[in-house]
């Protein structure tokens, strides 16, 4: 009976599109209307009814409720349903993260989804988010494509009409940044301040019951470091172990009460969202009762869950559970429900990792698949690889590492990145990955603003050496406080390896005639610190052909200093060390496009056996040309 409402109900959806807005709004009401759902001007404090949850396995079961009475203007045009919850478990657990979405029903009629709880509460109360509300999301029209993805079947190249879209709309998880700066931590934090706009004020102490992200295979290293980026997103990650594929006797379908993890990481590594379906229509249901990081139209994998444990806490009390099926695609996250279409396969990538020089190892081979989305998937991939990392180099000594990986870019073929870090006295942090080449390159091509892309795979082979490869720059000592314009300024360096005695080391730095008359201030500092100058990228090809070598040699040390000609970036293109008048005569006189200039540094590398950590500053005076 259901599966005929609903269809019914989203075939009228293109009828009313030309009625006059006023008239639109009257008839949306019969969209979103259920002979067994009661309307929130039907529900009196007072009233008995009940709730369905998995507390166990992955039947439902049923725990009591009763209303104390309606929040009106909770939020914008929403109301809030505030109920008593009755059972054995909630006595203890009080509000349980892993519990949103839990139908209620008062005279076996639904009345909506447990959805939000109070921060420190002690009693079992918790806001129920009105059906209504999520069914306004059910029958919402989809896009015939989410991000590019048509869910079905992989384009072979993204439409023109879908790169206009694109530029139309752009995406509420997009990087808002300069895509050629990417940065993990800021997007996260982006993220978390767009949604923390939209969320209940921290006053009232009501906030959405979180979603517990199952992680499975991961070092209680990396697990700190998922809690730091999705933490703001209202997402708890926890250690709790993890399955992937289908698990004996696993049920087929989505049923209502019934356990449903979202897919963030699967395989040897797990991640998943768990959360408790509210209601099931045709191939699509809705469930949590609030959203997940508020990301409208969207397409991550989803699964069946099993629910193994309650765990009661005083902070905050969660279920623990596991994934038994994967099936559907979360393809609307919205402010009162996300949406999951049960036939539809959502986008993956395979993550390969091989791990050399670690003696005794067991574990010399990582497999697992990502879901494909803007944040979450430079999230994962960065705490997974860190885990893998340091669960194969747990030892208390030092430890260097180097990475290349290959990144799959579907149209644009491959690009080889490098990653690499020096671990003193202890094994290796998960963090070392948030700012590696390989997931700055993952995040700026998946949130780049002209076209849709798709990562088609990602192979990385880390090889370890157990020694404590680095210099330490101890201090500098500059020979020549005084040169000649055009001559070189001798700098002696003073290097202390970890074992062994120091090494002094002289190194010349040319001065350009240029700079006669001024005092020039060297900057030493290590060669990994520095990253190329790329000309600002406009489109995806420049983009990713900006990050193939994008650092200067890793073992090196790097003199700067700021050169006295200017440079310009253009067209994917750069030039520096222009001369006076220069600019002026590229300047195009027809258009406003014109080429943007920066101030150059001029550097000068030098080759070193080790890393070296640390750095220094010298002023050098150049005499002036005297005519």
């Amino acid at each position: 009976m259901r599966a005929t409402t609903f269809i019914a109900a989203a075939a009228v959806i293109g009828l009313l599109a030309p009625l006059p807005i006023g008239l639109q709004a009257a008839k949306a009401e019969g969209l979103t209307s259920r002979p067994d759902i009661m309307p929130v001007k039907d529900i009196k404090p007072g009233m008995k009814g009940y709730g369905l949850t998995v507390f166990k396995g992955t039947k439902p079961e049923k725990f009591e409720v009763e209303v104390i009475d309606v929040l009106k203007n909770f939020q914008p045009r929403q109301e809030l349903i505030l109920v008593k919850t009755k059972h054995p478990r909630l006595e203890v657990a009080k509000v349980v993260a892993g519990m949103s979405g839990s139908p209620i029903y008062i005279n076996n009629k639904m009345i909506g989804a447990y959805a939000y709880g109070w921060t420190f509460g002690r009693e079992p109360v918790a806001g129920v988010t009105p059906i209504r509300l999520m069914l306004d999301d059910l029958v919402r029209p989809l896009p015939k494509e989410i991000d590019g993805w048509p869910l079905h079947a992989l384009p072979r190249k993204p439409s023109a009409k879908a790169k206009q879209a694109l530029r139309k709309t752009g995406s509420q998880q997009r990087f808002a940044g300069k895509i050629q700066d990417y940065d993990l931590k800021k997007h996260a934090e982006q993220i978390g301040k767009a949604k923390a706009a939209k969320a209940p004020s921290e006053t009232t102490g009501v906030r959405p019951v979180a979603t517990p992200i199952m992680i499975g295979g991961m070092t209680t290293g990396a697990i700190e470091v998922a809690r730091e980026l999705f933490a703001p997103l209202g997402l708890e990650p926890l250690q709790a172990g993890g399955s992937s594929g289908v698990q004996p006797g696993a049920p087929t379908r989505f049923e209502d009460g019934g356990a449903i993890g979202v897919e963030l990481i699967r395989g040897d590594m797990s991640g998943m969202g768990l959360g408790t379906v509210t209601r099931v229509e045709g191939d699509k249901l809705v469930a949590f009762g609030h959203p997940m990081m508020m990301s409208g139209n969207t397409a991550l994998p989803t699964t069946i869950g099993r629910v193994l444990h309650f765990m009661a806490s005083v902070s905050r009390s969660f279920k623990i559970g596991e994934s038994v099926r994967p099936i559907g695609t979360l393809v609307n996250d919205r402010q009162a429900s996300i949406v999951v279409d049960q036939s539809l396969q959502a986008p993956t990538f395979p993550v390969s990792l091989k791990i050399k020089g670690v003696p005794g190892n067991p574990y010399t081979k990582w497999d697992f698949e990502v879901a494909h989305e803007k944040f979450m998937t430079p999230s994962f991939v960065a705490v997974a690889l860190g885990s893998a990392m340091q669960a194969v180099a747990a030892e208390n000594q030092d430890v260097s590492w180097n990475a290349t990986s290959k990144l799959k870019i579907k149209g644009y073929g491959e690009i080889e990145l490098e990653d690499f870090g020096v671990s003193v006295g202890g094994s290796p942090s998960p963090r070392d990955f948030i700012g590696s080449n390989l997931v700055r390159a993952i995040g700026a091509i998946m949130n780049n603003p002209w076209e849709y892309a798709f990562i088609d795979g990602v192979s990385m082979e880390i090889e370890f050496r157990f020694a404590r490869e680095i210099y330490m720059l101890k201090g500098t000592e500059l020979l020549d406080p005084e040169v000649d314009a055009g001559q070189s300024a001798r700098i002696r360096l003073t290097l202390m390896p970890w074992a062994g005695k120091e090494i002094t080391r002289v190194i010349k730095v040319p001065l350009p005639k240029d700079l006669a008359g001024q005092t020039v201030s060297l900057s030493l500092s290590p060669g990994y610190t520095h990253y190329k100058i790329k000309a600002p990228p406009n489109n995806l090809g420049e983009l990713i052909k900006n990050f193939e070598d994008p650092i200067y040699p890793p073992k090196s040390l790097i003199v700067s200093y700021s050169a006295k000609t200017g440079g310009v970036a253009y067209k994917g293109m750069i030039a520096e060390d222009l001369p006076p008048g220069a600019m002026d005569m590229i300047r195009p006189t027809q258009s406003s496009v014109a080429p943007s200039s920066f101030s150059p540094m001029v550097r000068q590398v030098v080759p070193l056996p080790l890393f070296m950590v640390g750095g220094d500053r010298v002023q050098v005076k150049v005499r002036p040309v005297i005519r």
